[in-house]
Protein backbone atom coordinates (compact mmCIF):
# COMPACT_ATOMS: atom_id res chain seq x y z
CA UNK A 1 0.00 0.00 0.00
CA UNK A 2 1.31 3.35 -0.70
CA UNK A 3 0.85 5.94 1.83
CA UNK A 4 -0.26 9.59 0.38
CA UNK A 5 -0.75 11.23 3.60
CA UNK A 6 0.58 11.02 7.37
CA UNK A 7 0.39 13.45 10.03
CA UNK A 8 1.63 12.82 13.11
CA UNK A 9 -0.44 14.03 16.55
CA UNK A 10 -0.06 14.43 19.98
CA UNK A 11 -2.20 15.39 23.11
CA UNK A 12 -0.91 17.89 25.61
CA UNK A 13 -2.35 18.30 28.89
CA UNK A 14 -1.13 21.10 31.17
CA UNK A 15 2.44 21.21 28.88
CA UNK A 16 2.69 17.11 29.44
CA UNK A 17 2.48 15.19 26.27
CA UNK A 18 0.40 12.59 27.08
CA UNK A 19 -0.58 10.29 24.22
CA UNK A 20 0.73 10.33 20.50
CA UNK A 21 -0.66 8.89 17.39
CA UNK A 22 -0.81 9.33 13.82
CA UNK A 23 -3.54 9.87 11.04
CA UNK A 24 -2.49 8.05 7.65
CA UNK A 25 -4.27 7.34 4.24
CA UNK A 26 -2.79 5.40 1.48
CA UNK A 27 -3.76 3.66 -1.59
CA UNK A 28 -3.36 0.41 -2.94
CA UNK A 29 -4.97 -0.38 -6.98
CA UNK A 30 -7.93 2.50 -6.81
CA UNK A 31 -8.66 1.36 -3.11
CA UNK A 32 -8.42 3.76 -0.15
CA UNK A 33 -7.69 3.04 3.04
CA UNK A 34 -7.69 5.11 5.83
CA UNK A 35 -6.58 4.31 9.81
CA UNK A 36 -5.93 5.85 13.06
CA UNK A 37 -2.70 4.42 14.87
CA UNK A 38 -2.52 5.07 18.59
CA UNK A 39 0.54 4.44 21.18
CA UNK A 40 -0.52 2.85 23.55
CA UNK A 41 1.25 1.28 26.58
CA UNK A 42 1.23 -2.64 24.95
CA UNK A 43 2.34 -0.77 21.72
CA UNK A 44 1.00 1.24 18.79
CA UNK A 45 -2.86 0.02 18.26
CA UNK A 46 -3.90 0.33 14.55
CA UNK A 47 -7.77 1.30 13.90
CA UNK A 48 -9.29 1.32 10.20
CA UNK A 49 -11.44 4.47 9.75
CA UNK A 50 -11.98 3.43 6.08
CA UNK A 51 -11.66 0.99 3.49
CA UNK A 52 -13.41 1.37 -0.06
CA UNK A 53 -13.11 3.07 -3.90
CA UNK A 54 -15.18 6.24 -3.05
CA UNK A 55 -12.57 9.09 -2.52
CA UNK A 56 -15.55 11.85 -1.69
CA UNK A 57 -16.85 9.35 0.88
CA UNK A 58 -13.40 8.78 2.26
CA UNK A 59 -13.12 12.58 2.68
CA UNK A 60 -16.60 12.70 4.85
CA UNK A 61 -15.13 10.36 7.07
CA UNK A 62 -11.76 11.58 7.85
CA UNK A 63 -13.11 14.85 8.55
CA UNK A 64 -15.47 14.22 11.27
CA UNK A 65 -13.48 11.39 12.76
CA UNK A 66 -10.31 13.16 12.79
CA UNK A 67 -12.33 16.52 14.51
CA UNK A 68 -13.59 14.32 16.96
CA UNK A 69 -10.01 13.44 17.52
CA UNK A 70 -9.02 17.07 17.87
CA UNK A 71 -12.29 17.63 20.55
CA UNK A 72 -10.51 14.96 22.77
CA UNK A 73 -7.29 17.29 22.31
CA UNK A 74 -5.12 16.09 19.82
CA UNK A 75 -3.05 18.58 18.30
CA UNK A 76 -1.59 17.87 14.86
CA UNK A 77 1.98 18.01 14.80
CA UNK A 78 2.17 19.99 11.63
CA UNK A 79 -0.11 22.89 12.52
CA UNK A 80 -2.99 24.50 9.87
CA UNK A 81 -5.33 21.45 8.83
CA UNK A 82 -8.58 22.98 9.79
CA UNK A 83 -7.25 26.85 9.61
CA UNK A 84 -7.59 26.84 13.68
CA UNK A 85 -5.47 29.72 13.96
CA UNK A 86 -7.80 32.08 12.07
CA UNK A 87 -10.66 30.87 13.41
CA UNK A 88 -9.68 32.45 17.17
CA UNK A 89 -8.76 35.92 15.81
CA UNK A 90 -11.13 37.94 13.89
CA UNK A 91 -14.45 40.16 14.59
CA UNK A 92 -16.24 36.82 15.10
CA UNK A 93 -14.04 35.81 17.62
CA UNK A 94 -15.99 37.59 20.41
CA UNK A 95 -19.24 36.71 19.45
CA UNK A 96 -18.67 32.65 18.97
CA UNK A 97 -16.77 32.98 22.85
CA UNK A 98 -20.17 34.52 24.13
CA UNK A 99 -21.65 31.09 22.56
CA UNK A 100 -19.04 28.91 23.43
CA UNK A 101 -19.56 30.34 27.36
CA UNK A 102 -23.23 30.09 27.33
CA UNK A 103 -23.16 26.41 26.11
CA UNK A 104 -20.68 25.26 29.09
CA UNK A 105 -21.73 27.29 31.42
CA UNK A 106 -25.67 26.80 30.55
CA UNK A 107 -28.49 27.69 33.08
CA UNK A 108 -31.16 24.76 32.66
CA UNK A 109 -34.79 25.74 34.48
CA UNK A 110 -34.59 29.41 32.77
CA UNK A 111 -33.61 27.93 29.53
CA UNK A 112 -36.84 24.93 29.58
CA UNK A 113 -38.81 28.14 30.66
CA UNK A 114 -37.89 30.32 27.74
CA UNK A 115 -38.26 27.06 25.54
CA UNK A 116 -42.17 26.71 26.80
CA UNK A 117 -42.62 30.56 25.94
CA UNK A 118 -41.38 29.75 22.87
CA UNK A 119 -43.75 26.84 22.05
CA UNK A 120 -46.69 29.12 23.22
CA UNK A 121 -45.70 31.91 21.29
CA UNK A 122 -45.18 29.97 18.09
CA UNK A 123 -48.69 28.38 18.44
CA UNK A 124 -49.89 31.78 18.66
CA UNK A 125 -48.11 33.44 15.87
CA UNK A 126 -48.80 30.29 14.13
CA UNK A 127 -44.44 30.75 13.10
CA UNK A 128 -42.06 28.02 13.22
CA UNK A 129 -40.94 27.50 17.03
CA UNK A 130 -36.92 28.66 15.54
CA UNK A 131 -38.54 31.67 13.93
CA UNK A 132 -39.39 33.40 17.15
CA UNK A 133 -35.87 32.37 18.34
CA UNK A 134 -32.97 29.58 17.99
CA UNK A 135 -32.04 27.36 20.54
CA UNK A 136 -28.62 28.91 20.45
CA UNK A 137 -29.91 32.50 21.21
CA UNK A 138 -32.12 31.36 24.19
CA UNK A 139 -29.53 29.88 25.68
CA UNK A 140 -27.32 33.49 25.43
CA UNK A 141 -30.05 34.51 26.65
CA UNK A 142 -30.96 32.51 30.08
CA UNK A 143 -26.94 32.64 30.82
CA UNK A 144 -26.27 36.18 31.01
CA UNK A 145 -29.75 37.49 31.56
CA UNK A 146 -29.66 40.92 30.31
CA UNK A 147 -31.93 43.07 32.22
CA UNK A 148 -32.90 46.05 29.91
CA UNK A 149 -33.16 46.57 25.80
CA UNK A 150 -29.34 47.64 25.04
CA UNK A 151 -27.67 45.13 26.93
CA UNK A 152 -30.28 42.00 24.99
CA UNK A 153 -28.66 44.10 21.98
CA UNK A 154 -25.18 43.21 22.92
CA UNK A 155 -26.01 39.64 22.06
CA UNK A 156 -25.53 37.84 18.86
CA UNK A 157 -28.61 36.98 17.28
CA UNK A 158 -30.53 39.99 18.75
CA UNK A 159 -31.38 42.54 16.02
CA UNK A 160 -33.42 45.44 16.44
CA UNK A 161 -36.87 43.96 15.15
CA UNK A 162 -36.39 40.86 17.25
CA UNK A 163 -35.81 42.87 20.56
CA UNK A 164 -38.90 45.33 19.65
CA UNK A 165 -41.47 42.33 18.83
CA UNK A 166 -39.97 40.12 22.09
CA UNK A 167 -37.53 41.91 24.13
CA UNK A 168 -39.76 43.12 26.65
CA UNK A 169 -41.13 39.69 27.45
CA UNK A 170 -37.72 38.20 27.43
CA UNK A 171 -36.22 40.97 30.00
CA UNK A 172 -39.32 40.04 32.13
CA UNK A 173 -38.12 36.63 32.53
CA UNK A 174 -34.63 38.03 33.30
CA UNK A 175 -35.05 40.57 34.94
CA UNK A 176 -34.53 39.21 38.62
CA UNK A 177 -32.32 36.26 37.23
CA UNK A 178 -28.50 35.76 38.75
CA UNK A 179 -26.41 36.51 36.27
CA UNK A 180 -22.56 35.70 36.00
CA UNK A 181 -21.12 38.74 35.18
CA UNK A 182 -22.35 42.68 34.14
CA UNK A 183 -22.67 43.86 31.12
CA UNK A 184 -20.94 44.81 28.39
CA UNK A 185 -19.50 41.34 28.36
CA UNK A 186 -15.75 42.00 27.75
CA UNK A 187 -15.19 39.94 30.96
CA UNK A 188 -15.95 36.52 29.01
CA UNK A 189 -13.28 36.41 26.33
CA UNK A 190 -10.91 36.00 29.51
CA UNK A 191 -13.19 33.27 30.86
CA UNK A 192 -12.72 31.24 28.16
CA UNK A 193 -9.19 30.16 27.79
CA UNK A 194 -7.93 29.40 23.96
CA UNK A 195 -7.88 25.94 24.42
CA UNK A 196 -11.24 25.73 25.72
CA UNK A 197 -12.42 27.85 22.92
CA UNK A 198 -10.50 25.54 20.72
CA UNK A 199 -11.96 22.56 21.87
CA UNK A 200 -15.47 23.65 21.67
CA UNK A 201 -15.00 24.62 17.90
CA UNK A 202 -13.80 21.57 16.92
CA UNK A 203 -17.28 20.51 18.73
CA UNK A 204 -19.10 22.16 16.20
CA UNK A 205 -17.23 20.97 13.52
CA UNK A 206 -17.67 18.00 14.59
CA UNK A 207 -21.84 18.21 14.30
CA UNK A 208 -21.40 20.04 10.93
CA UNK A 209 -18.90 17.36 9.24
CA UNK A 210 -21.28 14.60 11.07
CA UNK A 211 -24.38 16.23 9.54
CA UNK A 212 -22.35 16.39 6.17
CA UNK A 213 -21.40 12.89 6.01
CA UNK A 214 -25.27 11.70 6.69
CA UNK A 215 -26.14 13.53 4.00
CA UNK A 216 -23.49 12.33 1.60
CA UNK A 217 -24.34 8.73 2.48
CA UNK A 218 -27.92 9.46 2.09
CA UNK A 219 -27.30 11.08 -1.43
CA UNK A 220 -25.28 7.87 -2.69
CA UNK A 221 -28.14 5.65 -1.18
CA UNK A 222 -30.59 7.20 -2.92
CA UNK A 223 -28.64 7.63 -6.17
CA UNK A 224 -28.26 3.60 -5.97
CA UNK A 225 -31.46 2.85 -5.74
CA UNK A 226 -32.18 4.96 -8.67
CA UNK A 227 -29.97 2.65 -10.74
CA UNK A 228 -31.88 -0.31 -9.36
CA UNK A 229 -35.14 1.06 -10.20
CA UNK A 230 -36.70 1.28 -7.06
CA UNK A 231 -39.84 3.53 -6.72
CA UNK A 232 -40.44 6.11 -3.79
CA UNK A 233 -41.67 3.82 -1.32
CA UNK A 234 -38.61 1.22 -1.54
CA UNK A 235 -36.44 4.03 -1.42
CA UNK A 236 -37.40 5.42 1.76
CA UNK A 237 -37.67 1.87 3.25
CA UNK A 238 -33.90 1.62 1.89
CA UNK A 239 -32.73 4.76 3.02
CA UNK A 240 -34.59 5.37 6.32
CA UNK A 241 -36.77 8.55 5.18
CA UNK A 242 -40.06 9.87 4.44
CA UNK A 243 -41.74 9.98 1.15
CA UNK A 244 -41.60 14.11 1.51
CA UNK A 245 -37.70 14.00 2.03
CA UNK A 246 -37.18 11.57 -0.48
CA UNK A 247 -38.85 13.93 -3.43
CA UNK A 248 -36.87 17.11 -2.04
CA UNK A 249 -34.11 14.75 -2.84
CA UNK A 250 -35.01 14.12 -6.17
CA UNK A 251 -35.45 17.93 -7.06
CA UNK A 252 -32.15 18.76 -5.91
CA UNK A 253 -30.48 15.82 -7.90
CA UNK A 254 -32.07 16.94 -11.02
CA UNK A 255 -30.85 20.39 -10.48
CA UNK A 256 -27.64 18.66 -9.46
CA UNK A 257 -27.29 16.66 -13.42
CA UNK A 258 -29.14 13.41 -12.53
CA UNK A 259 -31.76 12.22 -14.48
CA UNK A 260 -34.70 10.92 -12.37
CA UNK A 261 -36.90 10.52 -15.07
CA UNK A 262 -37.98 6.49 -15.34
CA UNK A 263 -38.67 7.32 -11.07
CA UNK A 264 -41.05 10.27 -11.91
CA UNK A 265 -42.88 8.36 -14.85
CA UNK A 266 -42.82 5.22 -12.80
CA UNK A 267 -44.67 7.46 -10.12
CA UNK A 268 -47.29 8.81 -11.98
CA UNK A 269 -48.11 6.47 -14.14
CA UNK A 270 -51.55 6.67 -12.34
CA UNK A 271 -51.67 10.39 -12.84
CA UNK A 272 -53.49 10.73 -16.70
CA UNK A 273 -51.92 12.89 -19.00
CA UNK A 274 -54.62 15.25 -18.84
CA UNK A 275 -54.14 15.89 -15.70
CA UNK A 276 -50.10 16.22 -16.05
CA UNK A 277 -50.78 18.46 -18.93
CA UNK A 278 -53.26 20.90 -17.10
CA UNK A 279 -50.33 21.16 -13.99
CA UNK A 280 -47.93 22.09 -16.56
CA UNK A 281 -49.98 24.63 -18.42
CA UNK A 282 -50.24 26.13 -14.61
CA UNK A 283 -46.76 26.11 -13.90
CA UNK A 284 -46.39 28.28 -16.77
CA UNK A 285 -49.06 30.56 -16.32
CA UNK A 286 -48.19 31.01 -12.63
CA UNK A 287 -44.69 30.06 -12.24
CA UNK A 288 -43.23 26.90 -10.27
CA UNK A 289 -42.35 28.94 -6.65
CA UNK A 290 -45.69 27.84 -5.16
CA UNK A 291 -47.40 24.78 -5.01
CA UNK A 292 -50.81 25.90 -3.36
CA UNK A 293 -51.41 28.22 -6.30
CA UNK A 294 -51.13 25.56 -8.96
CA UNK A 295 -52.68 23.31 -6.23
CA UNK A 296 -56.12 25.54 -6.74
CA UNK A 297 -56.49 26.48 -10.46
CA UNK A 298 -55.69 22.73 -11.50
CA UNK A 299 -57.94 21.06 -8.97
CA UNK A 300 -61.37 21.73 -8.19
CA UNK A 301 -63.00 21.86 -4.01
CA UNK A 302 -64.25 18.77 -4.15
CA UNK A 303 -61.19 16.96 -5.66
CA UNK A 304 -59.08 19.27 -3.15
CA UNK A 305 -61.21 18.03 -0.40
CA UNK A 306 -62.10 14.63 -1.28
CA UNK A 307 -58.17 13.53 -1.80
CA UNK A 308 -55.56 12.80 0.63
CA UNK A 309 -53.20 16.43 -0.17
CA UNK A 310 -49.74 14.92 0.65
CA UNK A 311 -50.55 12.92 -2.18
CA UNK A 312 -51.48 15.70 -4.39
CA UNK A 313 -49.00 18.11 -3.66
CA UNK A 314 -46.36 15.19 -3.89
CA UNK A 315 -47.92 15.10 -7.77
CA UNK A 316 -47.36 18.93 -7.90
CA UNK A 317 -43.93 18.43 -6.98
CA UNK A 318 -43.15 15.62 -9.23
CA UNK A 319 -44.70 17.19 -12.16
CA UNK A 320 -42.94 20.46 -11.40
CA UNK A 321 -39.32 18.45 -11.82
CA UNK A 322 -40.45 17.22 -15.61
CA UNK A 323 -41.69 21.49 -16.06
CA UNK A 324 -38.25 22.72 -14.60
CA UNK A 325 -36.40 20.29 -16.46
CA UNK A 326 -38.33 21.06 -19.86
CA UNK A 327 -37.83 24.87 -18.78
CA UNK A 328 -34.03 24.14 -18.37
CA UNK A 329 -33.75 22.52 -21.88
CA UNK A 330 -35.44 24.94 -23.88
CA UNK A 331 -33.14 28.12 -22.44
CA UNK A 332 -30.13 25.95 -23.09
CA UNK A 333 -31.35 25.31 -26.93
CA UNK A 334 -32.22 29.12 -27.44
CA UNK A 335 -28.45 29.60 -25.77
CA UNK A 336 -26.84 27.27 -28.56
Amino acid sequence: MRIVFLNSMEKDVTGVITAGAKVWIGEDDGLWRMGWNEVTADGEEETLWYEGASWSEMLHIYRHRLVVKLGEGYRPVIEGIWGEREQLIGRGMISQKLVCYSEIHENEPLYAEMSSWRRKKASVLRKAPYLIASNRLLRLISVFCPRTMEELLELPGVGSAKAAEFGAELLEMTKDKERPGDFPLNWVEHEVDEEMFRSWLYKQKEIKFKHDMEKFSLRRNVLESLAEGLNIEKICTKAGIDRREAIELLEQLEKDGYNTDALIQMELKEVSREEQENVLRAYEELGDAFLKPILHKVYNKEVVEGKDLDTLYERLRLIRILFRRSAGNEITSKAV
